[in-house]
């Protein structure tokens, strides 16, 4: 295992400022001072490391889907049943170091101005599919094909909501009772198809 690099700790310290200012003041309002000032350093040492504030954002996007791809993988490796790989499904969108206040702001954030910049369009696009195909994958063995779409679009849409509302709380949030709720959920759209 290799040594942590300084420019790699700057790196994550800039996005975590990142993270903290936006949802403190919010995308199009924030500026690359406020967000250097959240990380100690100087808004020159945002330039260095990534360019401009749109090149911060999809860096800090980045890494939230890497958050967002490692819940799934650590779940998919128990998961044994296609129902038991939906809930890891889910699981995943509510994870511990995912469901926070801070990053679901961040998430809604970046929702809003993907259609403004073409390289969050592009991570959207990912991010999106990628559900898509993991909720398909997994429902297919569970519902009839008539009614997979429906149930998908549902459950998603589910997600979503959960997720705007938590970005417009102040209230701490509790990941482990998000995802018993959505899990409910689920399993009470998955009884209306039986």
């Amino acid at each position: 295992m290799g040594r942590t690099r300084i420019r790699d700790i700057r790196h994550e310290e800039l996005i975590n400022a990142t993270i903290t200012a936006v949802h403190k003041r919010g995308y199009a309002v924030v500026t690359m001072a406020e967000i250097a000032a959240e990380a100690g350093a100087s808004a020159a040492s945002i330039n260095y490391y990534f360019g401009s504030k749109e090149k911060l954002m999809e860096a800090t996007m980045r890494r939230l889907l890497t958050l967002l791809k490692q819940a799934m993988l650590e779940r998919y490796a128990t998961a044994k049943t296609p129902h038991e790989r939906l809930m890891a499904v889910i699981d995943a969108n509510f994870s511990d170091r995912l469901f926070t206040n801070e990053q679901c702001s961040i998430w809604m954030q970046f929702w809003a101005n993907a259609p403004y910049a073409e390289s969050l369009q592009r991570l959207h696009r990912i991010n999106r599919a990628r559900v898509t195909a993991h909720f398909r994958a997994e429902l297919r063995a569970l519902v009839s094909d008539d009614r997979r779409e429906t149930l998908r679009e549902a459950l998603q849409c589910y997600m979503d909501g959960v997720w705007l509302e938590a970005a417009q709380s102040d209230a701490p949030l509790n990941p482990a009772q998000a995802r018993t709720e959505a899990r409910e959920v689920a399993d009470l759209m998955l009884k209306s198809e039986s």
